[in-house]
């Protein structure tokens, strides 16, 4: 028997001490937030599959068009010439591979309203702004569709600024108007059923959806999915929600016309996040924001999204956190930036502790030792523990994702069917614990460099709001994150970078930002 190296002495000791009573606390943790994401997905799966079954069951009574509208007595004609207006106002920025699919369902709606559609660009130099031009020639008059050049923005952010442009040129009879983001797929029904829920309760200031991802098969498109999928179940409540997604947001037109709590104030003034600006004020004047079961949209990302793209998106999910309204909205983001800090290294923490029991035990079993001089027995069981827990976890995210395929597929009968087959369930994992890694990492950076480039502009905040906008075409990337949509026209394919070279690039980029962006 040999005695025990330095090496195996570490590991051995390291094992231990993994398994003491703070080790102990660590692991315990991290099954608890596995359990809970669990439970929190099978909660939204409970939801989406509820709508599932309501569909079901009215096709089955003879409503064929139940994608529509589950009361088939709603198709008739003193209902549908009574449908208020609505204006759908589309933000642009650049242009990209699933931006032609994803606009011709937004005009092909099937509401049966007045419905008129602003795609908004900052300027005539966009690629978005030829391709929705040439887009729109192709229907003429069969929609009410027009592109708006708003202009560069002086005092928020570019996509805010185009959106209170589009609500200064929306018809003088709208009653609603929806924000899309321009990477939003929507459902034939999808502004009906909006609509109709507004309709039905007039107390709802806000009413929105959320995003289903379709990763690419790279790992940066997994890490966005892995993020968004916490989220979602705040999304999936079938109706009241404190969360808002700036892709898709339905309010009342009238609510802008007179700057209702300060809507356009407050989004003018120095905003930088517009989800983030609309949902503070909707808790400060304790407004009602709900988020209908139909209300999600696939969301296929970029065949090149590269791991920069996305450390540069989860740069921009963090830095919002960093804008706010007022003095009770910055202590709730704080709030929320040390609970999401505490939570994310809290999930990856007894992965690395069970890293190191492994790594000890394969050395202790491939070894040639006494078995008096470790004992794995209470390493074995949290290693144990750790995988029942990342297994459960696994299938009702699973679970969620397969049941939000088919209320998507059943929503968009038209459209080719999504599939669960190219889910790549390994990178799944891999992309949990990458994401949760680099969360803390981004949130700090954001805090510190109060600046953020986003789609070739950079902002500044100070006190939570913009102060200062910088712009030139020779800085800031070329693509944005999730589509891969080309900012200023095609210039060759985008350089690869690994994580090394990212990491090795954030740090000269946290030296000095105006250097160079990520």
């Amino acid at each position: 028997m040999s005695p025990l190296n330095s090496l195996d002495l570490f590991l051995f000791s390291a094992s231990k001490a993994c398994a003491s009573s703070f080790g102990l606390f660590v692991q315990i943790q991290g099954y608890v937030i596995c359990l809970l994401l669990a439970i929190g997905w099978a909660c939204a799966a409970y939801v989406r599959g509820r709508e599932i079954r309501i569909m079901k069951n009215q096709m089955k009574d003879g409503n064929s068009l139940a994608f529509l509208y589950h009361d088939i007595n709603e198709f008739e004609h003193s209902k549908q010439v009574n449908l208020p207006r609505v204006t759908v106002v589309m933000p642009l920025k650049g242009f990209g591979e699933h931006n032609l699919h994803n606009w011709r369902t937004q005009i092909t709606s099937l509401y049966g309203g007045p419905l008129e559609f602003l795609f908004m660009v900052d300027s005539t130099e966009d690629p978005a702004y030829h391709a929705v031009s040439h887009l729109l020639s192709e229907f003429k008059d069969d929609v009410d569709a027009k592109v708006i050049v708003a202009g560069p923005s002086t005092t928020c952010s570019q996509k805010i600024h185009n959106q209170l442009v589009g609500v200064e040129k929306m018809h003088k009879d709208s009653k609603y108007v929806l924000f899309l983001d321009d990477d939003v797929r929507l459902h034939p029904g999808s502004i009906g059923a909006l609509t109709a829920e507004m309709e039905k309760n007039p107390e709802i200031f806000i009413q929105t959806g959320y995003p289903l991802d379709l990763p690419s098969g790279s790992l940066g498109s997994y890490c966005i999915y892995e993020y968004h999928m916490p989220c979602s179940m705040g999304f999936a409540t079938g109706g009241r929600t404190f969360f808002l997604w700036g892709g898709c947001m339905m309010m009342h037109s009238d609510d802008f016309r007179t700057d209702r709590h300060g809507v356009v104030s407050g989004l003018r003034d120095g905003g930088y996040s517009d989800d983030m600006t609309l949902a503070a004020i909707a808790g400060a004047h304790k407004r009602l924001i709900t988020s209908p079961p139909v209300a999600v949209f696939p969301h296929p990302l970029a065949t090149d999204l590269n791991f920069s793209r996305y450390w540069n998106y989860l740069r921009k999910q963090t830095f919002v956190l960093e804008s706010y309204t007022s003095y009770a909205n910055w202590i709730l983001n704080r709030a929320l930036f040390s609970v999401h800090f505490y939570l994310s290294w809290g999930f990856v923490a007894p992965y690395i502790l069970t890293m190191i029991h492994i790594a000890a035990a394969l050395r202790y079993y491939f070894g040639d030792y006494l078995r008096e001089e470790t004992d794995f027995t209470s390493a074995g069981l949290l290693v144990g523990l750790q995988a029942l827990c990342t297994v459960v976890e696994l299938l009702s995210m699973w679970n969620l994702t397969r049941i939000e395929v088919q209320l998507c597929n059943m929503l968009s009968p038209e459209a080719p069917s999504l599939s669960l087959a190219s889910y790549n369930w390994a990178l799944v994992f891999v992309a949990m614990l990458v994401d949760n890694f680099l969360y803390p990492f981004s949130a700090l950076r954001s805090h510190f460099s109060q600046s953020i480039n986003w789609s070739g502009i950079r902002y500044h905040l100070k006190n939570g709001k913009i102060h200062k906008i910088e712009r030139s075409k020779d800085k800031g990337p070329k693509f944005t994150d999730l589509g891969g949509k080309h900012l200023y026209g095609r210039r060759g394919a985008p350089a690869k970078i690994s994580i090394l070279g990212l990491l090795s690039k954030t740090l000269t980029h946290w030296r000095d930002p105006k250097k160079l962006d990520v």
